[in-house]
């Protein structure tokens, strides 16, 4: 079975990340834990980018090699950070890694055997922040580089060339017949104009400085940052090994990848340059280039080097992790800019997490310990409630295959709302002051407690912690098994939580939140 295959962009080691990075990565972790549980196989690829001039720049301004630089920073920053927001990735390539290297420069070696690669001199713009060649147009007023505000700068050199405008038909012809491919819509209708409007070969090789894959043919010059980088999706699983090897087979398990999830602001390189590669080299280009929207602050999009950056932890210390991932993919609809309010973040923790979820869950487990002794009662079944469950999981499940994160939660808070609206009509602690209502207050704690069981399921890939300590709480995890293994089209079979099932409180989910001074 071929797995679902999802990759974020590898990120530049230049810096620590922020949370425009850590935007894309959660959106990957939610993606793939929601293919999990729908019972696929899912490999799931996170990095770093470690070559290139900007990272050779940055390296030397702090007084020590790339490399150093390199490893201290994916240490110390890049992987800790994915652990602290819970990112379950299968696989980390760093593009400094042999295992990368080789592969890339096989790979290069094929495609100059193949034709597709010859030498020639370059002279134009080149922005060391995108680490991108630059056409006069794409350039503002002083020939400043309109993402980085700073100028470019002219480069002269003896390069080999890569036959891109080779491939400006098939390309277009692709993202005709597959308008899925690139995503959303604006996206491809961008990528279009600018093959339509024509495409130049491609400089895929630098000779002023030696921090990057050798060429293997001339070792004079080093590869291109973006075409190592963009390697990275098919090296990381085995591209170029034979194919009776362990790599090998990898590689025809995952290939071709499922989603690339990209920033916009490097769609080009992943929608035009990276399919183009592939084709030169006879191999299948991914099913979909996803291309989410900035994340702004202040009206500008997340930077270091403009100081707009912050760091997830700034977040996660006063919302808590789950929050954090929650908001962002709640608040912003994937593919368009969104922009980070502290206000706005501060009232649907409030609103969404702590009274609508969290509540719900603390007043359950305390109905269930007053009225019942902590034991669940027998299995009840509101039609309601029911036929509820099985419209959400479907609208929720088509939602987020399609990348809309934001609907699919909406779709599970919206039935959130409904089990909170029905625990009010109900009045259950009304019930309880009549012996003669027992029945139907067991009823309404049970409805209660089975549609939590599947709130918990749905919001799992979304807010992992917070999810297992409310299967805990529900005695689920000692009758039902692990969280992670229930598979969202089980979710709406009603009855899973067996009579008698132990539900304990637990600490409040979402706290209230300190003032911020």
């Amino acid at each position: 079975m071929k797995s679902f295959y999802l990759t974020t962009p590898i990120y530049y080691v230049n810096d620590a990340p922020h949370i425009g990075h850590a935007y894309t990565t959660v959106a990957g972790d939610v993606l793939t834990r929601w293919h999990r549980q729908r019972g696929e196989s899912v490999w799931f690829l996170t990095g770093t980018d470690e070559h290139g001039q900007k990272v050779m720049r940055t390296a030397e301004q702090n007084g020590v090699a790339p490399q150093a630089w390199a490893d201290k920073l994916v240490e110390d920053a890049w992987k800790p950070n994915w652990h602290a927001l819970n990112i379950a990735n299968d696989d980390f390539i760093r593009t400094t890694e042999p295992r990368h290297m080789d592969r890339v420069q096989k790979f290069l070696t094929s495609l100059k055997d193949k034709g597709f690669i010859y030498q020639g001199d370059f002279e134009g713009p080149y922005c060391v922040g995108c680490e991108e060649f630059k056409l006069p147009g794409d350039l503002l007023e002083g020939n400043l580089c309109p993402t980085h505000s700073k100028p470019v700068e002219n480069v002269k050199e003896t390069n080999w060339f890569f036959k891109l405008s080779e491939f400006t038909d098939r390309l277009l012809a692709h993202y005709k017949n597959n308008p899925d491919a690139c995503q959303p819509e604006s996206a491809r209708n961008e990528v279009v104009a600018f093959l339509e409007g024509g495409v130049r070969d491609l400089s895929i090789s630098r000779s002023t400085f030696d921090w990057g894959v050798p060429v293997p043919w001339d070792t004079d010059q080093v590869v291109y940052v973006w075409f190592d980088a963009l390697l990275n999706y098919a090296t990381a699983v085995g591209l170029t090994d034979d194919p009776e090897s362990e790599g090998g087979k990898k590689f025809a398990q995952t290939w071709p990848a499922d989603v690339h999830l990209v920033g916009k602001d490097i769609l080009r390189f992943h929608a035009v340059i990276w399919p183009a590669m592939l084709m030169a080299a006879g191999l299948e280009v991914p099913q979909k280039v996803f291309a989410h929207g900035w994340l702004l602050v202040g009206g500008e999009k997340m930077s270091k080097s403009k100081l707009t950056g912050i760091a997830p932890s700034q977040i996660t210390d006063h919302f808590g992790v789950d929050a954090f991932r929650y908001y962002f993919l709640r608040a912003i609809p994937f593919g368009s800019d969104g922009s980070f309010s502290w206000e706005d973040m501060s009232a649907r923790y409030t609103s969404e997490l702590a009274n609508d979820f969290g509540n719900l869950a603390s007043r359950l487990a305390a109905m269930v310990e007053k009225y019942c002794g902590g034991l669940l009662p027998a299995v009840a079944r509101d039609a309601e409630l029911s036929a509820a469950l099985e419209e959400t999981v479907a609208k929720a499940d088509a939602a987020m295959q399609v990348l809309d994160f934001q609907g699919g939660i909406n779709a599970i808070m919206d039935y959130c709302k409904m089990v909170n609206g029905y625990v009010t009509i109900k009045e259950p602690w009304i019930l309880a002051k009549d012996p003669a209502n027992q029945q139907a207050l067991e009823d309404v704690l049970y409805n209660t407690a089975e549609s939590l069981r599947a709130l918990a399921v749905l919001l799992h890939p979304v807010m992992p912690a917070t999810t297992e300590i409310l299967w805990e709480s529900l005695g689920a995890k000692a009758t039902l098994g692990e969280i992670a293994a229930q598979r969202i089209d089980a979710v709406a079979t009603w009855g899973q939580l067996p009579q008698g099932a132990n539900v304990t409180k637990t600490p409040v989910l979402f706290p209230r939140l300190e003032v911020k001074e």
